[in-house]
């Protein structure tokens, strides 16, 4: 198999694995060395903030001795396998990023032969990138679950983020469709990397770790991922919990969906949740509960919770604290800083409130300032919460139409692997000759 059939292969599996909307990190360039990071974002796809972020994205192999229900590489699937040397990841990236295709690599892959050994030609992947080709660009790998702890060591010198994907919320659901992995493998590596990284080692993993969890797969509800990942957040020191809606691709296993309802309104919405977490002082049981255990997906979640909660409300933005006011629906952690800044000088109006950045149209229902109302009919909802729903729900953006999707490479750089007489190019030999030997 030749190379432009293996990046074919192995880059449409890796568009499954979402985690990797950002880098986390901040490398500048330096003297004798390839490349940078930056804090902004860098892979191919987009992030849930619609920034267009460029990094090769890409399975090692394809190949996999887990036979996970839900994963289109598993290894009952009849489709066809790939598997890349490390050279050719290796020449790919440097190529790649000469031509300033790429910022980094997310590195992904499947179980080819066993954990250990799988993770053993990434860490030569990575550390020919770092040690031989002094590339200084984002790195971020998925640590294989099942490998020995002395990989998380090795890996994390030369990489700025490893993730561990816990896949499925609960243990039951992942022991119902991925038995032979089970969380015995996930949980113990997730432990390693926290409590390496709780030390504090300079060297190890700038940018942290992350997983990822598969919605919509199992009955698991909104109510229970986002207690897990608060838990993850707090007790883990995780970067990131990424939200990945459950797409059917395997339609022969007894216990999964064959259809799912509105799966990427739902990831938006815990996408939604998963800031207020982060970000807003806000606890998973505040925003659902045993007895409401499922987001409402025609609503933000902050103003859901505002609805059920109009006895907290109106804030006075003259007075209330800046956790106070990230409660607000329309105010986030911007507006409310440059809120507590700007009032120090005077009284604040609707005007101002609005060059302040808090989205008027939604906050006017809850906030006063200095007891005064920001519109005349602002608060006349506050008493009749089924109508205040309605006109929070007309302002509400069509979120299902306005989801972005994650680009395809092929698509982005039409021009490598397209050409009028001949559909696709040979784009090792044609990085090769371009950098005049470079590639070897």
């Amino acid at each position: 198999m030749d190379l432009i059939d293996k990046i074919q292969i192995l880059a449409d599996s890796a568009k499954y694995d979402v985690s990797c909307a950002s880098s986390g990190v901040t490398r500048k360039a330096k003297s004798g060395q390839l490349g940078n990071a930056t804090s902004c974002g860098i892979c191919h796809s987009w992030s849930e903030d619609g920034r267009c972020i460029s990094l090769l994205k890409i399975l090692y192999t394809n190949v996999c001795i887990y036979d996970c229900a839900y994963c289109v590489n598993r290894r009952s699937n009849d489709l066809p396998r790939a598997s890349f040397t490390p050279k050719e990841i290796v020449d790919l990236v440097i190529g790649f990023y000469k031509r300033n295709y790429i910022e980094g690599l997310f590195l992904s892959s499947g179980v080819k032969h066993s954990p250990d050994r799988t993770m053993e030609e990434l860490l030569e992947v990575v550390k020919t990138l770092r040690t031989v080709h002094h590339f200084n660009g984002y790195i971020h790998l998925k640590l294989i679950p099942g490998a020995s702890d002395d990989f998380i060591d090795q890996v994390g010198r030369w990489v700025d983020r490893l993730s561990v994907n816990l896949e499925l919320p609960t243990m039951e659901s992942l022991s119902l469709l991925a038995p032979e992995k089970g969380r015995a493998n996930i949980l113990p590596s997730i432990r390693a990397i926290s409590n390496q990284l709780i030390e504090k080692r300079p060297d190890f993993l700038p940018a942290g770790q992350s997983t990822q969890l598969i919605i919509g797969a199992t009955p698991d509800s909104d109510h229970t991922i986002l207690q897990l990942s608060q838990a993850l957040y707090r007790q883990r020191k995780l970067k990131r919990v990424y939200y990945s809606a459950y797409v059917p691709v395997n339609f022969d296993h007894p216990h999964l969906p064959v259809t799912v309802e509105s799966p990427k309104l739902r990831e938006h919405r815990l996408y939604q949740s998963d800031f207020l977490l982060r970000f807003y002082g806000f606890d998973a049981d505040e925003l659902l509960s045993e007895s409401m255990p499922h987001l409402n997906l025609s609503l933000d979640p902050k103003a859901g919770w505002a609805i059920n909660h109009l006895d907290q409300f109106p804030v006075d933005v003259m007075t209330a604290s800046y956790y106070e006011l990230l409660r607000v629906p329309g105010i986030g952690p911007v507006s409310a800083r440059r809120i507590t800044q700007a009032r120090a000088f005077g009284h604040l109006s609707y005007d101002q409130l609005k060059k302040a950045g808090v989205v008027l149209k939604r906050a006017q229902y809850f906030i006063t300032s200095g007891g005064c109302l920001i519109k005349p009919d602002g608060l006349q909802l506050l008493d009749k919460p089924n109508h205040l729903q309605k006109q929070l729900l007309l302002i509400e953006p069509k979120t299902l139409a306005t989801l972005p999707v994650q680009l395809d490479y092929f698509d982005l750089f039409p021009e490598v692997f397209h050409t009028q007489d001949q559909p696709m190019i040979d784009v090792f030999d044609h990085l090769r000759k371009e950098q005049h030997g470079l590639l070897g």
